[in-house]
């Protein structure tokens, strides 16, 4: 059965259909959630506030095809409303004390280089991180991100131009082991 079929079963109450478009989307939306928090935990644990919050809203979405689309925007909503209620015990601007020279150095706990990229995806702020993996991540253009996120096409453009100084930065360690 198609996305769309799914869907409209769905949003009249079909568990079973609802079921199903979570197995398709689970992994998609679990990786998402990874890229933005650096945690499997936490993407877990927002994976399923999500789901729980499309379950509820299912109802509500007016076109069947834009599913994935509504399916990110609860995403990042409620990584960003993660973000909001931890954002008074950290500086979400500043990279944590040592973190940077951690990874400069190539001192990281793992070998891989992805592990190494969400590594260094999460010195990044919150919203310089998002719109990241939004643009990369998702493909997204600039505007299709301020759109989205509601946060200027300037901000988006600077997030997206001071994020990659900064992943440059940090992984030039890979350029300089060749």
């Amino acid at each position: 059965m198609d996305e769309d079929t799914l869907v409209g079963l769905a949003k009249t109450g079909s568990t079973e259909a609802f079921e199903e478009l979570v197995r398709l989307r689970q992994s998609w939306l679990r990786n998402f959630l990874r890229h933005l928090t650096n945690d499997n935990v936490l993407a877990d644990d927002l994976s399923q506030q999500v789901l729980l919050s499309a379950w509820k809203g299912i109802g509500n979405l007016r076109s069947n095809k834009a599913f994935h689309s509504w399916l990110k925007r609860l995403a990042v909503n409620t990584w960003l409303k993660h973000v909001r209620r931890r954002r008074p015990l950290d500086s979400a601007d500043s990279p944590p004390e040592g973190d940077m020279d951690q990874l400069a150095h190539g001192q990281q706990d793992t070998t891989t280089e992805a592990i190494d990229l969400d590594h260094a995806l999460a010195i990044l702020s919150a919203d310089a991180r998002l719109c990241i993996v939004l643009s990369f991540g998702e493909g997204m253009s600039h505007g299709m991100i301020a759109d989205f996120t509601s946060i200027p096409l300037g901000t988006v453009k600077s997030h997206i131009n001071r994020g990659i100084r900064v992943l440059r930065e940090i992984l030039t360690i890979y350029g300089d082991e060749k």
